[in-house]
Protein backbone atom coordinates (compact mmCIF):
# COMPACT_ATOMS: atom_id res chain seq x y z
CA UNK A 1 0.00 0.00 0.00
CA UNK A 2 1.49 3.30 -1.04
CA UNK A 3 1.86 6.09 1.48
CA UNK A 4 -0.24 8.66 -0.43
CA UNK A 5 -3.09 6.14 -0.75
CA UNK A 6 -2.95 5.33 2.98
CA UNK A 7 -2.96 9.03 3.85
CA UNK A 8 -5.92 9.56 1.57
CA UNK A 9 -7.88 6.76 3.20
CA UNK A 10 -7.09 8.06 6.68
CA UNK A 11 -8.21 11.55 5.64
CA UNK A 12 -11.43 10.13 4.19
CA UNK A 13 -12.14 8.19 7.38
CA UNK A 14 -11.41 11.25 9.53
CA UNK A 15 -13.71 13.37 7.37
CA UNK A 16 -16.43 10.71 7.59
CA UNK A 17 -16.02 10.55 11.37
CA UNK A 18 -16.21 14.33 11.65
CA UNK A 19 -19.40 14.36 9.60
CA UNK A 20 -20.95 11.71 11.83
CA UNK A 21 -20.03 13.62 14.97
CA UNK A 22 -21.50 16.79 13.51
CA UNK A 23 -24.74 14.99 12.56
CA UNK A 24 -25.05 13.48 16.04
CA UNK A 25 -24.50 16.86 17.68
CA UNK A 26 -27.01 18.48 15.32
CA UNK A 27 -29.57 15.78 16.12
CA UNK A 28 -29.04 16.23 19.87
CA UNK A 29 -29.38 20.00 19.53
CA UNK A 30 -32.57 19.55 17.49
CA UNK A 31 -33.99 17.16 20.10
CA UNK A 32 -33.10 19.42 23.06
CA UNK A 33 -36.50 21.23 23.14
CA UNK A 34 -38.26 17.86 22.99
CA UNK A 35 -36.17 16.61 25.90
CA UNK A 36 -36.95 19.77 27.84
CA UNK A 37 -40.67 19.37 27.20
CA UNK A 38 -40.54 15.72 28.26
CA UNK A 39 -38.78 16.50 31.53
CA UNK A 40 -41.06 19.48 32.19
CA UNK A 41 -44.08 17.21 31.86
CA UNK A 42 -42.79 15.21 34.83
CA UNK A 43 -42.07 18.24 37.07
CA UNK A 44 -44.54 19.89 39.39
CA UNK A 45 -45.57 23.51 38.72
CA UNK A 46 -43.74 24.61 41.87
CA UNK A 47 -40.45 23.09 40.72
CA UNK A 48 -40.86 24.60 37.25
CA UNK A 49 -41.50 28.04 38.71
CA UNK A 50 -38.42 27.88 40.93
CA UNK A 51 -36.05 26.59 38.23
CA UNK A 52 -35.74 25.23 34.71
CA UNK A 53 -36.32 21.69 33.51
CA UNK A 54 -32.59 20.95 33.71
CA UNK A 55 -32.81 20.80 37.53
CA UNK A 56 -34.20 17.27 37.11
CA UNK A 57 -30.82 16.16 35.72
CA UNK A 58 -29.23 16.72 39.13
CA UNK A 59 -32.32 16.00 41.24
CA UNK A 60 -34.26 13.18 39.54
CA UNK A 61 -36.32 12.69 42.69
CA UNK A 62 -38.36 15.73 41.63
CA UNK A 63 -39.82 13.82 38.68
CA UNK A 64 -43.43 12.75 39.20
CA UNK A 65 -46.27 11.27 37.15
CA UNK A 66 -48.86 13.47 38.84
CA UNK A 67 -49.15 15.72 35.79
CA UNK A 68 -50.14 12.79 33.57
CA UNK A 69 -52.62 11.59 36.18
CA UNK A 70 -54.25 15.04 36.10
CA UNK A 71 -54.15 15.05 32.31
CA UNK A 72 -56.12 11.82 32.13
CA UNK A 73 -58.83 13.45 34.24
CA UNK A 74 -58.93 16.55 32.02
CA UNK A 75 -61.78 15.77 29.63
CA UNK A 76 -60.91 18.72 27.41
CA UNK A 77 -57.43 17.44 26.56
CA UNK A 78 -58.28 13.74 26.36
CA UNK A 79 -61.34 14.46 24.24
CA UNK A 80 -59.33 16.75 21.97
CA UNK A 81 -56.85 13.95 21.25
CA UNK A 82 -59.71 11.75 20.06
CA UNK A 83 -61.12 14.64 18.02
CA UNK A 84 -57.73 15.12 16.36
CA UNK A 85 -57.61 11.44 15.44
CA UNK A 86 -61.15 11.71 14.03
CA UNK A 87 -59.94 14.55 11.79
CA UNK A 88 -56.42 13.43 10.83
CA UNK A 89 -57.17 9.82 9.89
CA UNK A 90 -60.08 10.46 7.46
CA UNK A 91 -58.34 13.49 5.94
CA UNK A 92 -55.24 11.40 5.30
CA UNK A 93 -57.07 8.38 3.91
CA UNK A 94 -59.24 10.49 1.60
CA UNK A 95 -56.21 12.29 0.20
CA UNK A 96 -54.38 8.99 -0.37
CA UNK A 97 -57.32 7.29 -2.09
CA UNK A 98 -58.46 10.20 -4.24
CA UNK A 99 -54.90 11.36 -4.97
CA UNK A 100 -53.86 7.85 -6.07
CA UNK A 101 -56.84 7.47 -8.39
CA UNK A 102 -56.39 10.93 -9.88
CA UNK A 103 -52.62 10.48 -10.20
CA UNK A 104 -53.11 7.24 -12.13
CA UNK A 105 -55.73 8.86 -14.36
CA UNK A 106 -53.48 11.80 -15.21
CA UNK A 107 -50.52 9.51 -15.81
CA UNK A 108 -51.99 6.71 -17.93
CA UNK A 109 -55.56 7.44 -18.99
CA UNK A 110 -56.44 9.43 -22.09
CA UNK A 111 -59.35 11.85 -21.78
CA UNK A 112 -60.16 15.28 -23.25
CA UNK A 113 -58.45 18.21 -21.55
CA UNK A 114 -56.17 16.03 -19.44
CA UNK A 115 -53.08 18.23 -19.74
CA UNK A 116 -54.99 21.46 -19.16
CA UNK A 117 -56.74 20.01 -16.14
CA UNK A 118 -53.41 18.88 -14.73
CA UNK A 119 -52.09 22.43 -15.17
CA UNK A 120 -55.05 23.64 -13.11
CA UNK A 121 -54.13 21.15 -10.39
CA UNK A 122 -50.53 22.38 -10.43
CA UNK A 123 -51.76 25.96 -10.21
CA UNK A 124 -53.78 25.12 -7.10
CA UNK A 125 -50.51 24.29 -5.33
CA UNK A 126 -49.72 27.99 -4.97
CA UNK A 127 -53.10 28.93 -3.47
CA UNK A 128 -52.57 29.70 0.24
CA UNK A 129 -54.94 28.35 2.84
CA UNK A 130 -55.63 31.83 4.21
CA UNK A 131 -57.26 32.92 0.94
CA UNK A 132 -59.99 30.29 1.24
CA UNK A 133 -60.90 30.75 4.90
CA UNK A 134 -63.65 33.36 4.45
CA UNK A 135 -65.36 32.00 1.30
CA UNK A 136 -65.23 28.40 2.54
CA UNK A 137 -66.58 29.53 5.91
CA UNK A 138 -69.54 31.13 4.15
CA UNK A 139 -70.06 27.99 2.06
CA UNK A 140 -69.89 25.66 5.04
CA UNK A 141 -72.24 27.91 6.99
CA UNK A 142 -74.77 27.76 4.15
CA UNK A 143 -74.70 23.95 3.89
CA UNK A 144 -74.39 23.23 7.62
CA UNK A 145 -70.78 22.08 7.77
CA UNK A 146 -69.36 24.99 9.74
CA UNK A 147 -67.94 23.96 13.14
CA UNK A 148 -68.20 20.26 12.30
CA UNK A 149 -65.58 17.53 12.05
CA UNK A 150 -66.71 16.75 8.51
CA UNK A 151 -66.06 20.35 7.49
CA UNK A 152 -62.50 20.28 8.82
CA UNK A 153 -61.85 16.93 7.09
CA UNK A 154 -63.19 18.24 3.77
CA UNK A 155 -61.08 21.39 3.99
CA UNK A 156 -57.88 19.45 4.68
CA UNK A 157 -58.74 16.98 1.93
CA UNK A 158 -59.35 19.72 -0.62
CA UNK A 159 -56.06 21.47 0.12
CA UNK A 160 -54.10 18.23 0.33
CA UNK A 161 -55.27 16.84 -3.00
CA UNK A 162 -53.35 19.15 -5.39
CA UNK A 163 -49.99 18.16 -3.94
CA UNK A 164 -51.07 14.51 -3.76
CA UNK A 165 -52.14 14.43 -7.39
CA UNK A 166 -48.99 16.23 -8.53
CA UNK A 167 -46.68 13.92 -6.56
CA UNK A 168 -48.36 10.63 -7.42
CA UNK A 169 -48.94 11.48 -11.07
CA UNK A 170 -45.22 12.13 -11.55
CA UNK A 171 -44.36 8.93 -9.69
CA UNK A 172 -46.85 6.75 -11.57
CA UNK A 173 -45.73 8.18 -14.89
CA UNK A 174 -42.31 6.60 -14.36
CA UNK A 175 -43.76 3.07 -14.30
CA UNK A 176 -42.60 1.23 -17.46
CA UNK A 177 -45.32 1.25 -20.10
CA UNK A 178 -44.39 -2.30 -21.09
CA UNK A 179 -45.40 -3.55 -17.64
CA UNK A 180 -48.85 -1.99 -17.91
CA UNK A 181 -49.33 -3.21 -21.47
CA UNK A 182 -48.41 -6.75 -20.42
CA UNK A 183 -51.03 -6.61 -17.68
CA UNK A 184 -53.64 -5.36 -20.14
CA UNK A 185 -52.80 -8.18 -22.54
CA UNK A 186 -53.42 -10.63 -19.69
CA UNK A 187 -56.95 -9.26 -19.42
CA UNK A 188 -56.54 -6.85 -16.51
CA UNK A 189 -58.98 -3.95 -16.48
CA UNK A 190 -58.06 -0.47 -15.32
CA UNK A 191 -59.20 -0.97 -11.73
CA UNK A 192 -57.45 -4.32 -11.45
CA UNK A 193 -54.35 -2.88 -13.09
CA UNK A 194 -54.41 0.00 -10.63
CA UNK A 195 -54.86 -2.26 -7.60
CA UNK A 196 -52.50 -5.10 -8.57
CA UNK A 197 -49.69 -3.26 -10.39
CA UNK A 198 -49.70 0.48 -9.81
CA UNK A 199 -50.44 0.57 -6.09
CA UNK A 200 -47.71 -1.94 -5.07
CA UNK A 201 -45.14 -0.09 -7.18
CA UNK A 202 -46.28 3.28 -5.83
CA UNK A 203 -46.43 2.20 -2.18
CA UNK A 204 -43.27 4.14 -1.15
CA UNK A 205 -44.58 7.40 -2.65
CA UNK A 206 -48.03 6.84 -1.15
CA UNK A 207 -46.51 6.17 2.28
CA UNK A 208 -44.43 9.35 2.05
CA UNK A 209 -47.49 11.33 1.07
CA UNK A 210 -49.48 9.81 3.93
CA UNK A 211 -46.84 10.86 6.45
CA UNK A 212 -46.76 14.43 5.13
CA UNK A 213 -50.55 14.72 5.09
CA UNK A 214 -51.02 13.22 8.55
CA UNK A 215 -48.38 15.47 10.12
CA UNK A 216 -49.83 18.55 8.44
CA UNK A 217 -53.38 17.81 9.62
CA UNK A 218 -52.34 16.71 13.13
CA UNK A 219 -50.24 19.84 13.76
CA UNK A 220 -52.67 22.28 12.14
CA UNK A 221 -54.23 24.94 14.32
CA UNK A 222 -55.40 27.64 11.87
CA UNK A 223 -57.98 25.53 10.03
CA UNK A 224 -59.11 23.87 13.25
CA UNK A 225 -59.42 27.22 14.98
CA UNK A 226 -61.73 28.49 12.21
CA UNK A 227 -63.78 25.44 11.22
CA UNK A 228 -63.73 23.00 14.16
CA UNK A 229 -66.46 22.81 16.77
CA UNK A 230 -65.40 25.10 19.60
CA UNK A 231 -67.02 22.75 22.11
CA UNK A 232 -65.07 19.74 20.79
CA UNK A 233 -61.77 21.16 19.46
CA UNK A 234 -58.70 19.21 18.30
CA UNK A 235 -55.67 19.08 20.55
CA UNK A 236 -53.88 22.12 19.10
CA UNK A 237 -56.88 24.37 19.76
CA UNK A 238 -57.51 22.77 23.15
CA UNK A 239 -53.95 23.52 24.27
CA UNK A 240 -54.28 27.07 22.99
CA UNK A 241 -57.46 27.49 25.02
CA UNK A 242 -55.67 26.21 28.10
CA UNK A 243 -53.01 28.88 27.64
CA UNK A 244 -55.65 31.59 27.29
CA UNK A 245 -57.81 30.51 30.21
CA UNK A 246 -55.22 29.10 32.61
CA UNK A 247 -51.91 30.80 31.97
CA UNK A 248 -50.11 28.91 34.77
CA UNK A 249 -51.65 25.52 34.04
CA UNK A 250 -48.27 24.08 33.10
CA UNK A 251 -49.06 20.73 34.73
CA UNK A 252 -51.64 20.17 31.96
CA UNK A 253 -49.94 22.01 29.12
CA UNK A 254 -46.59 20.22 29.28
CA UNK A 255 -47.84 16.61 29.24
CA UNK A 256 -50.61 17.51 26.78
CA UNK A 257 -48.15 19.11 24.38
CA UNK A 258 -45.80 16.16 24.67
CA UNK A 259 -48.55 13.62 23.99
CA UNK A 260 -49.69 15.63 20.96
CA UNK A 261 -46.11 15.49 19.68
CA UNK A 262 -45.57 11.80 20.38
CA UNK A 263 -48.24 10.61 17.94
CA UNK A 264 -46.63 12.19 14.82
CA UNK A 265 -43.24 10.86 15.92
CA UNK A 266 -44.63 7.34 16.25
CA UNK A 267 -46.24 7.58 12.82
CA UNK A 268 -43.03 8.84 11.25
CA UNK A 269 -40.78 6.18 12.77
CA UNK A 270 -43.32 3.43 12.02
CA UNK A 271 -43.21 4.30 8.31
CA UNK A 272 -39.65 5.57 8.20
CA UNK A 273 -38.44 2.91 5.77
CA UNK A 274 -41.26 3.60 3.29
CA UNK A 275 -40.71 7.33 3.67
CA UNK A 276 -37.00 7.13 2.87
CA UNK A 277 -37.64 4.77 -0.04
CA UNK A 278 -40.26 7.09 -1.49
CA UNK A 279 -38.06 10.17 -1.14
CA UNK A 280 -35.06 8.44 -2.67
CA UNK A 281 -37.11 7.05 -5.53
CA UNK A 282 -38.54 10.47 -6.24
CA UNK A 283 -35.05 11.99 -6.19
CA UNK A 284 -33.71 9.40 -8.63
CA UNK A 285 -36.65 9.76 -10.99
Amino acid sequence: MSTPAAVGRLAARAASGAVRVFLVLAALFWLLPTLGLLISSFLSPTDLNTGGWWQALTAPSKLTVTNYARLLTNETITGSLLNTVAIAVPATLLVLVLGSLAGYAFAWLEFPGRDWLFLVVVGLLVVPVQVALIPVSQLFGAIGLFETTAGVVLFHTAFGLPFAVFLLRNFFAEIPRELLEAARLDGAGELRLFARVVLPLGAPAIASLGIFQFLWVWNDMLVALVFADSAHPPVTVALQQQVRQFGNNIDVLAPGAFLSMVVPLVVFFAFQRQFVTGVMAGAVK
